[in-house]
């Protein structure tokens, strides 16, 4: 089973990546058979690594940033929240969503699920 550590490390590597890494890294992260649903309720669940590569392809050339804002981890899974700021200019904003995850032995993520709605984006200026 993955500690704590390294569960608190796999998620603050998790939102490096989705600040300035690649789709490829990012995916890479996740187990084979790993499932993503972002956001929980509005959209489709990407099953697979493949599926999950094409989710994270769609932000992979946009501007970007990232902050944790908060982050727990109980027995093999942790919940966070952070902030993410997209695009460039006037065309910014800041989403501010809850992710869970759950981890592996490996580490690797297992299931991650993004609960967040329009009212929690925010465009920037």
């Amino acid at each position: 089973m993955a500690s704590a550590e390294d569960i608190a490390n796999a998620v603050n590597r998790y939102l490096e990546l989705v600040a300035s890494g690649s789709a490829d890294e990012i995916a890479a992260l996740y187990a084979d058979d790993a499932t993503v649903e972002d956001p929980v309720g509005g959209a489709e669940v990407h099953i697979g690594r493949n599926a999950i590569h094409g989710f994270y392809k769609k932000i992979e050339n946009l501007p970007r940033e990232t902050e944790l804002l908060a982050l727990r981890v109980a027995g093999h899974e942790a919940a966070f929240m952070f902030a993410i700021t997209l695009g460039a200019g006037e065309g910014r904003i800041r989403i501010e969503p809850i992710d869970v995850m759950a981890f592996n032995a490996e580490g690797k993520i297992t299931t991650m699920k993004a609960y967040w709605s329009p009212t929690d984006v925010t465009p920037l200026s």
